[in-house]
């Protein structure tokens, strides 16, 4: 199947595919629909869009990968990400990049098999939650609010879809702005 020596463009692309699936904000765009029905598409797209931006341009800052990968979650799955996991991406990104740059190739692997393993420990789920009045023994009538929780290695998380009470844990949220952009913050 693989060939056993791997060139570094080869490698970089694994790497860039290990670290998008495992970003939460991505795959709950994805497992949601964010993107239309070719989410999926899309994010399989971004792993070669994010790799070609690497090699059509030398000497990437940090932030320039931030807002590039921004712009492809706004254009391509309507949502800004606004949980501070952009800059970690980033940074995952360019640091192997580097890495694949230098000849450093099985470093890279190394932490390929490190982002795998997190992957099947566990993906983003999304699950409903009760509200704190059907906690309560609230009534059955449907007042608007909405939330889910995310299951993810360990780390939990809130998707916010409707306003929610602030009692609720959160995590990360997205709002559904009027504009139709989905926005995804960082628990306050």
């Amino acid at each position: 199947m693989a060939a056993l020596v791997s060139s570094p463009r080869e490698v970089f692309s694994e790497a860039v595919r290990a670290v998008l699936e495992t970003w939460p904000v991505l795959q709950i765009a994805v497992d949601n629909g964010f993107g239309g029905v070719y989410s999926q598409q899309k994010a399989d797209w971004m792993v070669d869009a994010v790799q070609q931006y690497f090699h059509d341009n030398s000497d990437l800052e940090q932030d320039e990968v931030e807002d590039f990968l921004s712009e492809l979650m706004n254009n391509e799955f309507d949502t800004m990400v606004d949980d501070g996991s952009l800059p970690q991406v980033a940074q995952k990104v360019c640091v192997m990049f580097q890495q694949c740059k230098q000849g450093k190739l099985s470093e890279v692997k190394q932490q390929i098999s490190h982002l795998a393993q997190k992957k099947a420990s566990g993906r983003a789920k999304v699950t409903p939650v009760k509200s704190p009045t059907e906690d309560a023994g609230g009534s059955d009538e449907d007042d608007g609010e909405e939330s889910m929780e995310c299951d993810e290695a360990g780390v939990g998380a809130a998707v916010k879809q409707q306003q929610v009470s602030s009692s609720a844990p959160k995590e990360e949220e997205e709002d559904d702005d009027d504009d139709g952009w989905t926005v995804v913050r960082k628990k306050k």
